[in-house]
Order: structure tokens, then C-alpha cells, then sequence
């Protein structure tokens, strides 16, 4: 069957533009965008050996997909698999050499022209590639197929906006999706959307984000941060976007005139956002761990700018406020507060984890807020409460144990794969 217009004219486009491709990659090394020690990877050329014996190569696009991918690199690795590991970002590759298991390789994911995926593929020769999430490469899918590569798209999430997008050019997404030998959804809305669009086979496996450990924390800088902070009554406010500080700040002010010595921390998706956010604090006294400062007693707002230390502030705080769910993102995974026994708030915009706020709410660990007034007023409540919140915490742990088995789901399909490839 030939290629829909929309997939020929993209490789004809990837083509023409591969002269300019290094000359783009240097100057987004210029702002910080790519590894200059590194650029090569996105070209295709690698820079290890191929290990003997089976691969997996597991694709994730940034510090999200890549850290979902974490349980299931570990469970390739058990069961005697080499694994390569993908990524596009610096931010993932700088965690990927924090928390990859030694067995484990990563590279930067080629750029998707026909050149650099072919130099990739015939370095690698994987068995079988995982892309996670709705990470979609036409040129790397293409010729990945054809090199029999068995292909699975897991952990698959696709919003009703990105469903509407891929509706429009509905047989170019029919032909991206049926080189998938197996798509593994997170919920059955996922599932049924993958097979609207034409994917030949679906199965729902849950999310992979719900068998992931609990967020590492260093144990020397937990130390430091409890004896900085002491008795003091703590809001925390994790992974919060443009709208958000400015709803947690009135939150903070109307929770001091119950609790004088309230420390509220706030942890930004983005941490370069870290100085803006204090700017945004006015005459509150703040401090900012991207300086090195820790807060003393004096300390109204601390602003948590760096990168990789969410576990620190989770095991800080016995509930917490998750953000993208304030504005329209659809929320952050509330999963990595509970495993750490925070019960959680959130606002209306849950569309990215709906199984897992849903079952945060009927645990009784989860609280539905969306206003300055309803922080202050359900922070008020577990604050004046700290039995009944700790309750709350362990209820959030539980329930997010219980919405585990991705990992081996995807596993058990994954060697099915892998054995009719055989």
C-alpha cells in the first residue's frame, strides 16, 4: 500500500533538510538544548559498542517518558535482556546517568531524518523498540519495520485534543499506528482512541507510572532541609505552571493568620522559572535553593529551582498540592506524592492521570480544590489535623500500590513479541 501524501512529503522534506541539520543542532548546543560532547548520537553515529545477544531499545521522549521507563528497563535487564535507552532532552539524559541501571545504555535519540535513522538502526539491530507514551518518528518507525523490528507503542496516552489533531489526517495516523505490532494503553479512553485511528491491535496495561519506586532523596540534603525547617508547618506546592504561584501565594497568606511560622515551598515544573517565581513573592521574605540558600526561620516562601530533587520535598510535607491541574495541562503524576505517603490536592484539570486522581479520591486521599480559598480552607483542615492526615498519607500510598502491574504486563507481551520474532 503506498504511503499516505502526508507521510511521502515528510520524507521528502527530512531529506532536503538533512545538509542543515548540524548547523541546527549547534546552536541549540549554544542555548543549552543539546550535549556538545553528544551531538553525534543525533546524527546516528553511536558512541558504544552493540552488547551481544537480544536488545531492547526503549524510546521516551523526556524526563517523563524516560523515567516511566525506569521499572521496565529494570525488568528487561532481570530477565537477561540488554536494554538501550533513548531520550531527546539534555534534562533526561543528565537523569538517565543518575538512575539508569548500570547494564543499561543511553544514547540521544537520532533526529528523524532518513540518513540518521538508518546510521542508528544498523549500529543498534534492536529486537524490539518501545516507544513510550505517543512519541511518533515516521522515519525511525518505517524503517525500523522494515528491518523487522517488532514495534510496540506502551504506556500510550492520547488526550481528546491530541485525538481531534490525529483525526484530521486520519490515514496518516492509520499508517503510523499499523507498523505498531502491539499498542499498550494506560486506560480503556486511550485504548479506544488508538483503535478509532486505526491501530490493528490494542490492549489496555495500566500505566507504568504506577509500578515506578519512590522518588529518590539524599539523604545529607533531607537532613539539612528538616533541621532548616524544624517544627514549622509546611505547604508544599510541586510541579506548578504560570497561574498556579499566584493562586498558592494567596493560599499562603490566608493560612498565616492561623499558622504565623507557615513555610510554603514551591516547586516549579520548570525550574528556570525559579527566579520569576520569587519576583512574584513581593515583600514575602524568599529564598531559593538554585542559590544554595536553605530557608531559616524567617523564610515565608521557599522556591525548590532544581533539578531531580522532587523526592526531597515529598518526604517534607504530609500533603501536598500537585500542579498542572490549576490550569489546563492535565495534571502531573500524583502517584510519585503518594508513594510517600502525601495525601494530595489538585484542581479540576486531571485529564493526564484520570485512573490515578479518581483513585486518590475514593481512597479519601485526594481533595478536589480550585481557588486560593480552597487551598487555604482544605490546607487549614489537614494542618489542624495531623493524625487524620497522616491517615490520608498511607491511604495515598495504598492506593497507588494497588494500581500496579504495567511493568509486568508489558514485559509478558513484549517476550511474546520477541518469541514469534524467533
Amino acid at each position: 500500500m503506498a504511503a499516505p501524501l502526508g507521510l511521502a512529503a515528510y520524507r521528502l522534506v527530512t531529506m532536503a533538510l538533512a545538509p542543515a541539520v548540524p548547523f541546527f543542532l549547534r546552536q541549540r548546543a549554544l542555548r543549552g538544548k543539546e550535549d556538545t560532547t553528544r551531538i553525534r548520537e543525533r546524527l546516528g553515529y553511536a558512541s558504544v559498542n552493540r552488547p551481544s545477544g537480544t536488545l531492547i531499545w526503549i524510546h521516551g521522549a523526556s524526563v517523563g517518558e524516560s523515567t516511566a521507563a525506569l521499572p521496565l528497563v529494570d525488568a528487561f535487564l532481570k530477565s537477561g535482556h540488554n536494554v538501550l535507552v533513548t531520550s531527546g532532552t539534555v534534562t533526561s539524559a543528565k537523569m538517565m546517568a543518575e538512575r539508569l541501571p548500570g547494564r543499561a545504555i543511553h544514547q540521544y535519540a537520532p533526529v528523524d531524518t532518513p540518513a540518521a535513522a538508518a546510521r542508528f538502526l544498523a549500529h543498534w539491530r534492536p529486537d524490539a523498540a518501545l516507544f513510550v507514551e505517543s512519541e511518533l518518528w515516521p522515519n525511525l518507525l518505517h524503517r525500523a519495520a522494515g528491518q523487522g523490528v517488532k514495534l510496540a507503542l506502551v504506556n500510550g496516552r492520547m488526550s481528546e485534543r491530541s485525538f481531534r489533531g490525529w483525526a484530521r489526517a486520519r490515514r496518516v495516523a492509520t499508517a503510523l499506528l499499523s507498523l505498531f505490532d502491539v499498542c499498550l494503553a494506560q486506560d480503556a479512553q486511550t485504548a479506544e482512541r488508538l483503535r478509532q485511528l486505526g491501530a490493528p491491535r490494542v490492549e489496555v496495561s495500566g500505566s507504568l507510572k504506577a509500578d515506578a519506586p519512590p522518588l529518590p532523596a539524599d539523604e545529607t540534603k533531607l537532613t539539612a532541609l528538616r533541621s532548616a525547617i524544624g517544627a514549622r508547618p509546611v505547604l508544599l506546592a510541586a510541579q506548578t505552571h504560570p497561574g498556579e504561584d499566584e493562586t498558592v501565594l494567596p493560599a499562603h497568606d490566608a493560612l498565616r493568620a492561623h499558622h504565623p511560622d507557615l513555610l510554603t515551598i514551591i516547586v516549579p515544573r520548570h525550574i528556570e522559572r525559579g527566579a520569576g517565581i520569587a519576583m512574584l513573592c513581593g515583600s514575602r521574605a524568599v529564598r531559593q535553593r538554585s542559590r544554595d540558600e536553605l530557608p531559616d526561620a524567617d523564610t515565608a516562601v521557599y522556591v525548590a529551582d532544581t533539578l531531580g530533587e522532587l523526592g526531597l520535598f515529598y518526604r517534607l510535607a504530609p500533603f501536598c498540592f500537585v500542579g498542572g491541574t490549576l490550569v489546563p495541562i492535565g495534571g502531573h503524576n500524583p502517584l510519585e506524592a503518594a508513594r510517600l505517603d502525601c495525601a494530595v490536592l489538585f484542581g479540576p484539570h486531571t485529564e493526564s492521570f484520570p485512573q490515578a486522581y479518581d483513585a486518590l479520591l475514593t481512597a479519601h486521599s485526594g481533595i478536589r480544590v480550585s481557588s486560593a480559598h480552597d487551598i487555604a480552607h482544605a490546607a487549614q483542615r489537614l494542618l489542624a489535623d495531623p493524625a487524620g492526615t497522616k491517615t490520608m498519607g498511607e491511604a495515598a500510598a495504598k492506593a497507588a500500590a494497588a494500581l500496579g502491574g504495567a511493568v509486568a504486563k508489558t514485559l509478558r507481551t513484549v517476550e511474546a513479541l520477541l518469541d514469534a520474532r524467533a
